[in-house]
């Protein structure tokens, strides 16, 4: 059938990258409109009302919102190269993980440019905390979603993010010694070409953590 697939994003925006990154895997062709978010265009306020961020996939003329809930779509729709485990409990557990990492570790990180002395060490505990969680959720895995790159392998790209950021900032809150797992998967993931192509610019990624230090929490999603 013929497909007319638009993706309105934000170069800085993660959750952006993740649909990216997810349309590359699927090898969807598509067109790319990026957003300003001081300035957003006519069709991402018409296509996302409620919400009024990005990322949004626009498929046929319909609009889908949320960047787990466009994984999800994109993997019902084109069934090559699946995300989702076909297990109905390892499915759940792809799920579960991957709320996980959206509801408790973001909200976490968000905290830590907003803290500082023992706050910040309180911080730096509980995303530890948080990052042992998914540590575990490797052991004897080559990626989260078991031999090759899934679904949550897709959402926790945050965690390459968080290496990038720290290597930036001198703030790293990853460290080999704690997170070997994680650690691994980063380097594994890393080294895939379509990975490489969905992560911000080495020339931008100073900009990127500038703009992550004063945008709204409201920018995507």
């Amino acid at each position: 059938m013929g497909e007319e697939v638009t993706f309105h994003g934000m170069w800085a925006s993660p959750f952006s990258r993740r649909v990216e990154l997810a349309l590359k895997l699927k090898a969807i062709p598509y067109q790319y409109i990026e957003e300003d978010l001081s300035n957003k265009t006519p069709s991402l306020l018409r296509y996302n009302p409620v919400h009024k961020k990005v990322p949004v996939l626009v498929h046929n003329d319909k609009p889908v919102a949320e960047s787990m809930v466009i994984i999800e779509y994109m993997d019902e729709t084109w069934e090559n190269n699946p995300f989702l485990p076909r297990d109905p409990y390892e499915r759940a557990m792809a799920r579960f993980y991957a709320k996980f990492i959206d509801d408790k570790l973001l909200p976490t990180l968000a905290k830590l440019g907003q803290t500082a002395g023992k706050e910040k060490e309180e911080t730096i505990e509980e995303i530890h905390e948080q990052l042992k969680v998914l540590e575990d959720e490797l052991k004897g895995k080559q990626f989260f979603g078991g031999q090759r790159i899934g679904y949550l392998d897709i959402v926790a790209m945050i965690l390459v993010w968080l290496h990038l950021a720290g290597s930036i900032t001198g703030q790293k809150v990853l460290s080999t010694e704690k997170f070997p797992l994680i650690y691994e998967w980063i380097e594994r993931v890393m080294k895939m070409e379509v990975v490489n192509e969905c992560l911000i610019p080495e020339e931008k990624r100073q900009d990127w953590i500038q703009l992550a230090q004063r945008a709204p929490k409201s920018a995507s999603n």
